[in-house]
């Protein structure tokens, strides 16, 4: 079966949901939401963030962002370097507000960080000074988890990622894919409803690399959780992804989006894997030859104004 794509809609941005202010807390009401229509997981609206450079301009980095992320829906992000691709998922983690526009999460609206989103980063972050075990366990024990119930989700969690003889190891004991898996079934031991990962196997080896697919893909299948993944690699996210997403050189707009209709499981060295990136790279090179230009002309500086084209 090959990959069919598609250019990006004309997406209807959350423009007819309306803010309500009841007793609970902020949340959105769609009011032309039919009953059968559920909402999206994860919704971006006419999303935009800038930064002061040091010469006191402002530098657009993310441009009107409008992406809608179904629930248990596995997404990959990718583009050029500095396109925004990590701010977006920090943006949806709530660690930064956007400058304007909406981060949207099971129809609430996002102002900070929740236990309903988890960021995974490239370094993983685990604590050194305590096992493995008690690394699990820190998230749990943050938000008041009694200890039984810790304990009891700490080897569940480490037995789904085949790290169960591993609790009482430190993790200067563990090979670089074995942390991975740690920071991992941290991640999922909060029981999170989306899994946000920036670039989380990019430091290892390719064989590592492949191991780890395999283990996030059964991990996805058996949890049912939402997965936004960030990478440099193509032939990573065709792996993957029910969608990819290809973002602009800066600033970061969604340029196209392709639905990967190849059956599971897959394998990163398959044909139809191949040929599916490739017709990915080949829209990437494009933004990349642009940040090259950006990179290198004498004079050129980055576009202020959001909503001018290229």
């Amino acid at each position: 079966m090959s990959a069919s794509f598609h250019s990006v809609p004309d997406q209807t941005p959350l423009d007819n949901w309306v803010a309500a202010k009841p007793d609970t807390g902020l949340q959105l009401v769609d009011q032309h939401r039919r009953p059968e229509l559920e909402y999206p997981k994860v919704a971006l609206s006419n999303l935009c963030l800038s930064y002061r450079t040091q010469s006191g301009e402002r530098l657009l980095a993310l441009d009107h962002i409008n992406l809608q992320v179904r629930a248990g829906e596995f997404v990959c992000i990718v583009g050029p370097s500095g396109c925004g691709k990590s701010t977006l998922l920090h943006l949806i983690a709530g660690l930064q507000p956007p400058a304007s526009g909406l981060v949207v999460v099971d129809g609430k609206l996002v102002h900070g960080p929740g236990t309903d989103r988890i960021l995974i980063f490239q370094d993983h972050g685990l604590f050194p000074w305590l096992t493995v075990g008690q690394n699990v366990e820190f998230g749990m024990k943050m938000k008041g988890v009694p200890r039984a119930e810790r304990q009891e989700k700490t080897r569940h969690y480490l037995k789904l990622v085949h790290l169960a003889k591993f609790e009482n190891s430190y993790i200067h004991q563990l090979s670089g894919g074995m942390r991975q898996r740690v920071a991992i079934a941290r991640a999922l031991a909060t029981e999170p409803d989306v899994l946000l990962m920036d670039e989380p196997f990019a430091a290892l080896d390719a064989q590592t690399r492949d191991l780890l697919h395999d283990e996030l893909e059964r991990i996805w299948n058996d949890t049912g959780r939402t997965i936004l993944f960030v990478t440099h690699n193509v032939r990573e996210a065709v792996r993957l992804a029910d969608r990819v997403v290809l973002l602009t050189f800066r600033p970061g707009r969604i340029k196209n989006e392709f639905p990967i209709d190849l059956p599971r499981p897959r394998h990163i060295e398959d044909l139809a894997v191949a040929r599916t990136s490739r017709a990915i790279l080949d829209e990437l090179r494009e933004e990349i030859n642009r940040s090259l230009e950006a990179e290198y002309q004498v004079g050129m500086k980055p576009r202020i104004e959001p909503g001018v084209s290229a």
